[in-house]
């Protein structure tokens, strides 16, 4: 008899329970297989620590393959499910596609953003939902308030060093409490010349702070909130967010450059995509957390509507708390699949919750016990402790020297604004160069986004978000406001630390990529100073063999270290949104058409001049000139490998 199949998809608080706990009663007698965007568990409690410097990334991320020793994991984000053929279709992170069969499936993949009809909040704001938002925001905040302290200008100061977090839920209310704590350490060392301090407001439409929890810890939250100049203000939300700052609904306008949304989660949207009767986005089951009239698959977490059997007629709520106690009776069901041991129904018992408002502040009710001051900041921290599945100890130490030392504020830039777009199936996975775009994320089409305005604002707006998107090669991304243009864009600035080196920016229509294998490559071209000594002008210098700026299909030269990623094979793939497959990777920029690769005869170089003029002689350092080479890695002459050689 054949092992049986079991495929969970999501490695949150229920999928990383259900496949810690299916490995151990399984026994090692089954398949077990976890699909997650990335190999580690993220415990998001503690993320805003993160975001305020007072822990380090991997001291929240607890490696998968490390900890679940006898499951196979496989990277990768899911975008189809065939539940008659009973297969998950993915896409991994460097845009393969795959396909796993199962005999049990378990959906545990998580929650995402939750976006309002608000204009302007998708472009200028960020989430906090994953490592890459944390890690962005804290580098955003700290380049905030360093450019906020040099400037002269009391408007552009103020702007600069105002912060608006929008929603005062669990998250909320953490990440303006740490982030009010961060800027104050930060001008306490380095006070700014206006003598202005920063500002953080939370903004939500609910009549308290934290209004799904206990009133106490309500009241204990604001307080600690109010004592720190947090501007709280209930009933009142983001109206309309622009480049400069925000409009109110009260009508009242604040300048700022952040604006953090945390505003609540949704489900994801894969489980819209499978037809099944769903409750508020989520996944209807029943106590056992199957699925009505499909035995063979199960979901939990918070893409799960749970029946509450404490509360009939209602459902459980989308936390983490809940989540992992689902994963671990999503296993024991599992196995009773297989006539393996008897079904149980979630039922749940309220612990109470834990609020870590840093420092010796915390607000907290175990056992429903209402608590505030330090000893709630010792219990909120042992819990958290008790309830990490790893790096105890690491997280510990980093709290003792917090304690002790000051902290780092330094803005390490890697995360950038268009990285961590608020619409993304994948919050957990940055948009990185070289990455095919629908490897891990999708956003939505038109969306660009740049470093500047609140939490990165987007270059143009959402009325010419479609243009940006398909800019010509007149108007490069180079000019963009931060000068970072969208990945993949025609016209704009390809992926950087691609194999074969750094592409070339604004191609075509901008500068041409230096540092690339051969030396620095014509400037310009086309649309800026010809080439010297080429038919026309002057040729590239330094290029090897004396090679020069290559034609493609459309007449625009293109560099010869073109970047491996870029796809060679024959046909052109289609972009994201069209009618290919999710997650195929766009062509790169300067691509030929069909996937063929253009040569010519030994010689002097295809160029836009005419061909009779062969131009003046190439200076005394230009190498001889040898034939054109097809794209792709380019050898070294000097025994080494260039970077992007396999």
């Amino acid at each position: 008899m054949s092992r049986p199949r079991i495929v969970i998809v999501g490695a949150g608080f229920a999928g990383y329970r259900t496949a810690r706990t299916l490995s151990r009663l399984t026994r090692h007698q089954a398949d077990i297989t976890l699909l997650n965007p990335t190999d580690y568990f993220l415990y998001l409690p503690l993320l805003p620590q993160v975001a305020a410097g007072i822990l380090e990334p991997r001291r929240v991320s607890v490696s998968l393959s490390g900890t679940l020793p006898h499951v196979r994991l496989v990277l990768g984000e899911a975008d189809g499910i065939d539940l008659d053929g009973r297969t998950v279709h993915y896409t991994g992170p460097e845009g393969e596609e795959g396909t796993l069969s199962y005999d049990r499936l378990v959906l545990a993949a998580g929650s995402v953003n939750k976006l309002l009809p608000i204009p302007g909040v998708a472009e200028h704001a960020h989430g906090f939902r994953g490592l890459p938002e944390a890690l962005y925001l804290r580098d955003h905040v700290t380049r905030q308030v360093e450019l906020a302290a040099a400037a002269d200008d009391r408007a552009e100061c103020a702007a600069r060093c105002t912060f608006v977090v929008v929603g005062a839920g669990y998250t909320g209310t953490e990440v303006a409490a740490h982030g009010a704590m961060y800027t104050d350490a930060q001008v306490r060392k380095h006070p700014m010349r206006t003598g202005m301090r920063p500002r953080w407001m939370l903004l939500d439409v609910a009549p308290r702070v934290m209004p799904e929890m206990d009133e106490r810890l309500s009241r204990t939250a604001e307080r600690v909130l109010r004592q720190r100049g947090v501007d709280v203000r209930m009933g009142t939300s983001v109206k309309e967010a622009t480049h400069d700052g925000v409009v109110l609904t009260d009508g009242t306008t604040v300048d700022t450059r952040t604006l953090v949304w945390c505003v609540g989660v949704r489900p994801d949207p894969l489980v819209e995509s499978l037809g099944l009767p769903m409750e508020h986005g989520r996944l209807l089951v029943d106590p056992h957390l199957q699925v009505p009239g499909r035995p063979e698959l199960f979901a939990c977490g918070d893409v799960a509507a749970v029946p509450d059997l404490n509360q009939p007629g209602q459902y459980t709520p989308m936390t983490a708390q809940h989540a992992w106690r689902h994963g671990k009776v999503c296993a024991h069901n599992v196995v009773a699949s297989f006539g393996r041991g008897q079904r149980r129904a979630y039922r749940h018992r309220d612990m109470g919750f834990v609020v870590d408002l840093g420092g010796a502040k915390a607000a907290a009710n175990p056992l429903g016990v209402p608590m505030s001051g330090p000893a709630a900041g010792a219990v909120t921290r042992g819990y958290h402790l008790a309830a990490m599945p790893g790096n105890r100890v690491r997280v510990a130490a980093d709290w003792l020297l917090d304690a002790v030392l000051p902290r780092q504020a330094v803005q390490l830039g890697l995360v950038r604004s268009w990285s961590v777009p608020l619409e993304s199936s994948s919050p957990e996975v940055a948009r990185v160069p070289g990455r095919p775009e629908g490897a891990g994320m999708t956003t939505t089409p038109g969306t660009q986004r740049s470093d500047t305005g609140p939490g990165g604002a987007q270059a143009g707006g959402t009325a010419n978000a479609g243009a940006a998107k398909n800019q010509s090669a007149s108007d490069p991304a180079r000019s963009r406001p931060g000068g970072e243009p969208a990945r993949n864009q025609p016209g704009g600035e390809p992926a950087k630390n691609q194999p074969g080196g750094e592409p070339a920016k604004n191609q075509p229509g901008g500068e041409g990529a230096e540092r690339q294998p051969g030396g620095e490559p014509a400037r310009n071209q086309p649309g800026g100073e010809p080439a010297r000594n080429q038919p026309g002008g002057e040729p590239a210098r330094n290029q090897p063999h004396g090679e020069r700026a290559k034609k493609g299909p459309s007449g625009s030269p293109r560099a010869s270290g073109k970047p491996r990623r870029a796809v060679e094979a024959a046909g052109p793939r289609p972009a994201r949104g069209g009618s290919g497959r999710p997650g195929k990777a766009p062509r790169a920029a300067g691509e030929g058409s069909a996937g063929k690769r253009p040569t010519a005869p030994s010689g002097p170089s295809r160029s836009a001049g005419p061909p009779t003029d062969p131009g003046p002689e190439p200076p005394a350092n230009q190498p001889p000139p040898g034939p054109d080479i097809a794209p792709g890695p380019v050898k070294r002459t000097d025994g080494r490998a260039a970077e992007g050689d396999s």
